[in-house]
């Protein structure tokens, strides 16, 4: 008990460092997130004997990928979905669409075939690899974003391809570890299997979603008071979430269609406005502490890491990974009319890679063959999509002329 309290009050000297350098952030108008890696890297290097034991206890393997997979990402996940008005998402659902399914599949095979055929990673290793990196993190870029006045559009349009191609990509990488070999023993039925299985995941998750937003969403019509409706959003969120993986369905899907559902359809016939501004000021707070410890953790993460011997490969895989992402991008969107060419490069390089891809390479098994490759290559990655890709993000939208007060083309509907 007294081992638990001591890891407690670390934590929360975590959390307090992870404040310090948000409120310094903010203070001068940059993303925090990129800010909580670079400290989280200096802590994970140096050694600070007051924070030792909770930098032990929150970089295990299994507590980092509990705290993200089963605490954090539900939580992500639903007030994202909450706060996306539906009208922006169907104004711009054909780009969306089109990056979430075409783009984040494309991506998926261009990475897998380069890190098999290019890196030499076996078939299993490769896929895994590739479906980890199939999921964008837009935290960071849709501050910055924010921060510069970029088209409403652009928003919605980085948001909503990452609420959908993380239920992808987590789909994508429970198929891969677990289950393309034996499909590819199975040969041409083991394709269909395949494809049958992540429908079962995807359409699974849609339905369990759909029914607990809807479901919520008429409880909330019998009461006006918002700390108790603001509780059923949390039961809401995490019951989608444990119910669908309950049933071996995409839980990230579940949440993320609930979460639309509760915010769009149950905000319009239950909510009061005092309560649609205590809710989202709710999720707001919940969030930030979120962000802050998972951005922390992932600097953290880096002594657990070894990367040694392995420079040439990661170089070659943030290459891959980056080409991937463009093809994928510019071919999932040429079929869009008068689509500007500026939002086009904004989008390619705002892809960025996050905590999920982490916390998931976490959660392979230690008996999973290359798995210290995986998790060298992905960390390696994130690093590079937070740091480099991250910082120079605002330089490329002021550079574009995609800030306040400039007007690009609108999107063709």
């Amino acid at each position: 008990m007294h081992h638990f309290n001591e890891v407690f009050i670390q934590i929360l000297i975590l959390l307090a460092i992870s404040m310090g350098v948000i409120a310094v952030t903010k203070k001068i108008n940059q993303p925090y997130s990129i800010a909580l890696v670079l400290v989280g890297l200096l802590l994970g290097v140096i050694h600070v004997p007051i924070l030792e034991d909770a930098e032990v206890f929150i970089t295990q393997s299994h507590i980092f990928q509990a705290i993200i997979i089963s605490l954090f990402l539900p939580i992500l996940l639903g007030d994202a979905a909450l706060k996306l008005p539906y009208s922006h998402l169907r104004e711009q659902r054909k780009p969306v669409l089109a990056l979430a399914f075409g783009g984040t599949l494309l991506s998926f095979l261009i990475i897998a075939l380069a890190g098999y055929w290019i890196l030499g990673l076996p078939l299993v290793v490769a896929f895994t690899f590739a479906a980890l990196m199939s999921a964008t993190d837009p935290i960071s870029v849709i501050s910055i974003f924010k921060s510069l006045g970029v088209p409403k559009n652009i928003v919605t349009i980085i948001e909503g391809e990452s609420l959908f191609n993380d239920g992808i990509a987590v789909v994508l990488f429970q198929i891969s570890s677990v289950y393309l070999l034996s499909y590819m023993e199975m040969g041409w039925s083991g394709i269909g299997s395949g494809l049958l299985l992540f429908l079962q995941f995807g359409l699974g998750g849609i339905i369990i979603g759909a029914i607990m937003g809807y479901l919520f969403s008429q409880l909330i019509r019998f009461y006006d008071d918002y700390p108790l409706e603001i509780g059923f959003s949390m039961l809401l969120f995490f019951g989608s979430y444990f119910i669908a993986e309950h049933f071996q369905v995409s839980g990230v899907i579940a949440v993320v269609v609930g979460g639309l559902i509760f915010g769009n359809y149950g905000a319009r016939i239950g909510m009061s406005e005092t309560t649609k501004m205590n809710i989202n000021s709710f999720w707001d707070v919940i969030t930030l502490l979120a962000n802050s410890l998972i951005f922390l953790m992932i600097g953290l993460e880096i002594k657990n890491i070894n990367f040694s011997d392995k420079w040439g490969l990661i170089v070659c895989s943030i290459l891959i990974v980056l080409l991937g992402r463009t093809i994928a991008l510019y071919a999932s969107l040429q079929f869009l009319k008068n689509f500007p060419a500026s939002w086009k490069a904004v989008l390619n390089w705002g892809g960025l890679k996050g905590s999920l891809s982490i916390a998931l390479a976490l959660s392979l098994p230690i008996s999973f063959e290359g798995r210290e490759n995986i998790l060298v290559l992905t960390f390696s990655v994130v690093l590079f999509s937070l740091l480099v890709q991250g910082l120079s993000i605002k330089p490329l939208v002021t550079r574009l002329g995609l800030t306040r007060g400039k007007k690009p083309d609108e999107i063709t509907k």
